[in-house]
């Protein structure tokens, strides 16, 4: 014990982070001190376009926000200029997009389960959890044309439709996806060193959490009711569900979140798809956006928020985003405050960092 205080970079490349993030970490006896977070490796200035593309054009740039999130990042931003439009899109369209939302929460989640497990060292975990991902790429790239960024949002609706035949389907291969869920997650939360790595590790109290503006599966697994869909925007309005929310307010609650939100995702699409309306899945659009508007979607890993303003022209004026990685750095710098230096890159990958999405 000598209590001198050391500074130890961390990232931006680090083997267990996927983007390039940077933390100067304030290190006493093995202990973190305090962690200093640096962003801006991979700024693409994308927000700054928007007065160089047509509104009805940008929502491609918008879907490339992120890689992951990119369907949430469409469907907000379209969300965003029918508000402004005062545009009513029919009911199928509002369905088709909820369901297509919580298919890419599910990849988005088992994504982040296979890469957790990866960091790890469970290398047949990670290999199983994107098995089963493979299965919900599958299952967008039959319905929206692309396995990752599916451009088939549009302002007014969607570009296609799918077939009820094809959603039964749909509906019974869920079945299947599943049971595998269950059984991975079943090791997830049932492993012995698992737990022994995060049970107790970047603990993130309620009140912390509420003060800090966390949001997401980090909210919720501090105990807070957190979550957009409850607003009842697109189709969850008709849509039976709770969100997830469990107390442990550690890495292993985090985990825990993620991983019962698998099922509920799997619930609310089986719900779609037994109320899917018949009908159009787009409207006319006609004139140009004036005013502003805020529009809020809830991500795999939180709050999402597009604010656009128009001046009755084909370009937007402004366009900003608020993504849920950057919400959430604050509550990071939090959890990491007192931990184990052995223990800060199991605990940065807890609150699933999107950089790209964070930077833009």
């Amino acid at each position: 014990m000598t209590g001198k205080r050391t500074i130890v970079p961390f990232g931006p490349q680090h083997p267990v982070l996927p983007e390039p993030i940077h933390l100067d970490l304030v290190i006493e006896d093995e202990h973190v001190v305090e962690a200093i977070p640096s962003i801006g490796y991979v700024h693409r200035g994308l927000e700054s376009l928007v007065d160089r593309r047509e509104y009805s054009d940008f929502v491609y740039l918008a879907e490339r926000i992120c890689g992951i999130c990119s369907f949430t990042h469409s469907s907000t931003f379209c969300q965003g200029v029918e508000g402004l439009m005062g545009i009513e899109v029919p009911a199928r369209a509002t369905y088709l997009r909820t369901m297509w939302g919580e298919y890419s929460r599910l990849h988005s989640h088992l994504l982040w389960l296979g890469l957790f497990a990866d960091a790890l060292g469970f290398e047949s975990l990670f290999y199983n959890a994107w098995k089963i991902r493979e299965s919900i790429l599958n299952e967008l790239e039959a319905t929206t044309g692309g396995r990752v960024i599916q451009g088939v949002c549009k302002v007014g609706g969607v570009r296609r439709d799918v077939t009820n035949e094809f959603l039964s389907g749909m509906d019974k291969r869920l079945d299947d996806i599943e049971a595998e869920m269950r059984e991975m997650t079943r090791v997830f939360l049932s492993d012995y060193t698992l737990k022994k790595r995060l049970v107790g590790k970047g603990v993130l109290k309620a009140d912390a959490a509420y003060n800090l503006g966390a949001v997401g599966p980090v909210a919720r697994a501090s105990g807070l009711v957190e979550d957009v869909r409850t607003s009842g925007y697109l189709a969850y309005g008709d849509i039976s569900f709770k969100p997830v929310t469990v107390e442990g307010c550690d890495g292993y609650a985090r985990c825990e979140v993620r991983c019962k939100e698998l099922f509920q995702s799997v619930d609310i699409i089986h719900q779609i798809i037994a109320g899917m309306p018949e009908g159009d899945v787009s409207v006319p659009v006609k004139g140009n956006p004036d005013g502003e508007f805020f529009s809020r979607s809830e991500q795999p890993r939180g709050e999402v928020i597009h604010y656009l303003r128009g001046n009755g022209t084909k370009n937007l004026t402004q366009f900003r985003v608020r993504t849920p990685t950057l919400t959430n750095v604050p509550s990071l710098v939090a959890m990491l405050a007192g931990a184990e230096l052995a223990d800060v890159p199991q605990i940065v990958l807890t609150i699933d960092p999107c950089i790209g999405c964070m930077e833009r």
